[in-house]
């Protein structure tokens, strides 16, 4: 046995090294680590025989660098949710000392149900069921349990979050039921770059100092409620006025007329829902709204059909204009949106929402569309294009939320309006040193669970050294660049949301995890293929680089084996083998995936997509 120790390249990744199927799709231990790291292999084999191993000595780097000096060793993490897990994860790997302060008494963030409407913080309603897959969703080195359902009931994501935690030992790194007061700046930021933090835990207060802080307290954080938008509403209506946050279940509405003001993914839902035992729903919306199902063509979950590289790659080449017609064709493929009231093709703004009961229920009268209320009387409704629905009962709001982060100093508070004022969505660029990171304020055509965690290891590769920022001055520019010219209306709220591929290629390579399709179709054909032409699941930023998984292979190629297991509870004989036409198409375009991986390594990509997706 021969063997040589080399130390990692900040940003440095590397191709995986060992035969397929050496590691089961559980073995989360065999990762590449942070410092020195110890190769070896057989001789006269080129196979490893270590499993950190890359296959040959030409694949070291010769020179080798330790990261970047770093003074940061204690991290603050503010929330326990989805972000905040895979941040104080993300901290261990770095082998950084990370403290979770969470202001209630379990990990889950908005996943966390409880019957409750007094709890702080928002918590989802008791039927909500998730937008994006199991498989779209899942944290990168951690897939769902193969026997979960594709969708997912908040109990289940909630069970997720607890398995997580218990597998990678975070739960001694919270402390729950701790509210974060403050966070300020130290009197030596600009050379410490340290923050002294102030919690509340049974009302007794402590002050610490954290050499970073991460912010995981997404976007849902206070409810939208514009009612200076709907005279009348205060002064007149007599009726039951409440937000969608204090929503549990239909149970309250029995028997009443409701009107539900908002039409986005939460409207749809609790519409569809209550019309099955309220006396009649009512839906208000002054938005042009197209409406998709989960379940796509041949059955499979639509964001694994839609979410691929190949797709994005045909929206990047093709006019824009060409594109929208396509989708838009698509859209209406399924029922005409201009029938139903819902959407006109001729529109330039509108939304997307996720809705399988809704064109039913509208169809069957269950639930009436009603354009923008105009003003409220004692009893009434009176909308914009003269009609009025009499004897509402409940008006209930499903207009949202707004992001707020009441625990930072001024300074850095009120620099931050939206995502756009942050380097990359994560990082204030003002700030001296580069110690606060905001994790999960972010809206994507695919999973924010996902886009969190790609967040928080990059942010944790910047505190430990291993990635560098640029100077504060260009992420000033480069923020600016992204801010609109003029004031927005806050009455008109614009779509944040980005392109899910773009936006988690962008931060990969930021974070040297990148994968490399056109290498990889010199090494690993059958990967690259997968990758390319299948859905762009987390895995794949799991193959190359610092904190690469040796199970990421096989979980990209099994990941259609488990959607469809849940289904399996009753198996018919089926003579066609979907699989072996499918591998043959996938050879037969080979060529076409060359080419694509040469203009996705030659061109950079669109960063923004005025596309909306669903998201978990």
């Amino acid at each position: 046995m021969s063997g040589v120790c080399a130390q990692t390249e900040a940003g440095a990744g590397f191709e995986p090294g060992f035969p397929p199927g050496r590691f089961s799709l559980g073995d989360t231990s065999s990762r590449q680590r942070p410092g020195v790291f110890c190769w070896g292999w057989e001789e006269g084999t080129g196979i490893s025989a270590d499993p950190w191993a890359v296959v040959s000595a030409a694949a070291l780097t010769p020179a080798c660098h330790l990261p970047q000096a770093s003074m940061v060793r204690r991290v603050a993490v503010i929330g326990a949710g989805a972000g905040g897990l895979a941040s104080v994860k993300c901290c261990l790997e770095e082998g950084l000392e990370p403290t979770c302060f969470e202001s209630s008494e379990d990990i889950g963030g908005v996943w966390h149900y409880t019957d409750s409407t007094d709890s702080s913080g928002v918590r989802v309603y008791r039927s909500v069921i998730s937008n994006t897959s199991k498989e779209m969703s899942c944290f990168s080195d951690f897939p769902f349990p193969e026997d979960f359902p594709s969708y997912l009931p908040h109990s289940l994501v909630l069970e997720y979050f607890r398995t997580y935690a218990r597998h990678f030992d975070l739960l001694r790194h919270v402390r729950f039921q701790t509210t974060v007061l403050s966070v300020r700046k130290r009197p030596d930021f600009p050379s410490s770059g340290q923050w002294e933090v102030v919690t509340e835990t049974e009302g007794v207060r402590e002050s610490h100092v954290f050499d970073a802080v991460m912010v995981c307290t997404g976007h849902y954080q206070e409810p939208y409620l514009p009612l200076a938008s709907f005279p009348g509403i205060e002064s007149r209506f007599k009726g039951q006025q409440l937000h969608s946050r204090e929503y549990r279940d239909v149970q309250a509405f029995r028997g009443k007329r409701v009107l539900v003001v908002g039409i986005g993914n939460t409207g749809g839902d609790l519409s569809v829902e209550l019309s099955r035992v309220a006396a009649k729903v009512f839906l208000s919306t002054r938005s042009n709204t197209w409406v998709i199902s989960r379940v796509a063509d041949h059955g499979f979950p639509r964001d694994m059909v839609s979410t691929t590289r190949f797709n994005h790659l045909l929206e990047w080449l093709l006019p824009s204009a060409l594109t929208g017609r396509i989708r838009l064709r698509k859209f209406n493929s399924w029922f005409n949106h201009t029938n139903y009231g819902l959407a006109s093709s001729k529109s330039s703004k509108f939304k997307i929402i996720v809705n399988e009961e809704l064109p039913f229920c509208l169809l069957s009268g269950a639930v009436v569309l009603k354009p923008n209320v105009k003003e409220f009387t004692e009893s009434s409704a009176v909308f914009e294009d003269g009609t009025t629905e009499e004897n509402i009962d409940v008006v209930l709001f499903a207009t949202g939320y707004n992001f707020s982060f009441p625990f930072l100093e001024e300074s850095v508070r009120s620099a931050i309006h939206d995502n756009r004022s942050l380097y990359n969505c994560v990082f204030p660029p003002q700030l001296e040193k580069p110690t606060l990171a905001i994790i999960g304020l972010i809206q994507l055509t695919g999973s924010i669970m996902v886009g969190s965690e790609m967040q928080a290891r990059w942010a944790t590769g910047v505190f430990a050294g291993w990635s560098k920022l640029p100077p504060p001055s260009r992420m000033m520019a480069e923020v600016l660049k992204r801010k609109p010219p003029v004031k927005r209306n806050p009455h008109e709220r614009e779509n944040l949301r980005m392109s899910f591929i773009s936006y988690m290629d962008k931060i990969a390579a930021c974070a040297g995890i990148k994968p490399s399709v056109s290498r990889l179709l010199l090494t690993d054909p059958q990967l690259a293929l997968a990758i390319f032409f299948g859905p762009c699941s987390p895995y794949q930023y799991r193959l190359v680089g610092r904190g690469r998984w040796s199970g990421a292979r096989a979980a990209i190629l099994t990941q259609w084996q488990r959607t469809l297991k849940p289904l399996r509870t009753r198996v018919v004989g089926d003579n066609s083998n979907c699989s072996s036409g499918w591998c043959w198409m996938c050879l037969l375009a080979l060529p076409a995936a060359l080419t694509a991986g040469f203009l996705f390594s030659k061109y950079p990509q669109p960063g923004w997509s005025p596309w909306a997706r669903p998201q978990l």
